[in-house]
């Protein structure tokens, strides 16, 4: 990860912000404030929303700077 990158997880997936490609549209924010609040830190809070929902909301950033990938399951935790 670079500098310009930063990765928040809920467990089940991460989200990755590329700061260098925002286009601080705000889609974001105005589509899921709870999770994703400038006036917070850090600024995207995954625990407070449905990994469903997060999805759908990363998938309407215009630039590209918000993506997500869904997290490995370790053998330990698949039994």
């Amino acid at each position: 990860m670079s500098d310009s990158e930063k990765v928040y997880t809920n467990g089940e997936i991460s989200v990755v912000w590329k700061s260098g490609l925002c286009l601080h549209s705000a889609k974001c924010v105005q589509g899921l404030g709870e999770v994703f609040n400038v006036q917070a830190r850090p600024w995207i809070n995954m625990g407070c929303e449905s990994t469903d929902r997060i999805i759908q909301q990363v998938e309407q950033c215009p630039s590209g700077a918000l993506r997500y990938f869904r997290n490995e399951k370790s053998e330990k935790a698949a039994g």
